[in-house]
């Protein structure tokens, strides 16, 4: 008999069990346009950090806007929240809101490529 394969999509690891069992912050605290960056400051070993805070410390060695940042993690957005709240409380990361008015050029500037890219 042949043995079935088998796929090692590797650890399953549950958000809530990631995020021991804590809620996100509001989503205010954190928007998908806040500009994320890494202070550069060393992490103690005796924070308690696990391998997500840092790689999301590694993602934000320059400045990043949130979204860009869970684009290239793989957990949901509300995880990916709090653990960035764990680094801004430890003073391993800075959170720069968007400004008001960059929001709305922005959405006009996102129009213009939609059009471009329909006009292809």
């Amino acid at each position: 008999m042949d043995e079935p394969e088998v796929i090692d999509d590797g650890p399953v690891l549950r958000p809530y069990a990631l995020a021991k069992g804590r809620t996100p912050p509001p989503a205010k605290a954190f928007d998908l346009l806040t500009l994320i960056a890494a202070t550069g400051t060393e992490a103690a070993d005796t924070l308690d950090l696990g391998p997500e805070h840092r790689l999301l410390l590694t993602l934000v060695h320059e400045s990043r806007p949130l979204v860009e940042v869970a684009s290239d993690i793989d957990l949901p957005l509300g995880v990916i929240r709090l653990l960035l709240a764990d680094l801004l409380a430890h003073g391993l990361i800075t959170a720069q809101p968007p400004t008001p008015g960059a929001t709305a050029s922005q959405a006009g500037l996102l129009q213009e490529v939609l059009k471009g890219l329909q006009a292809l």
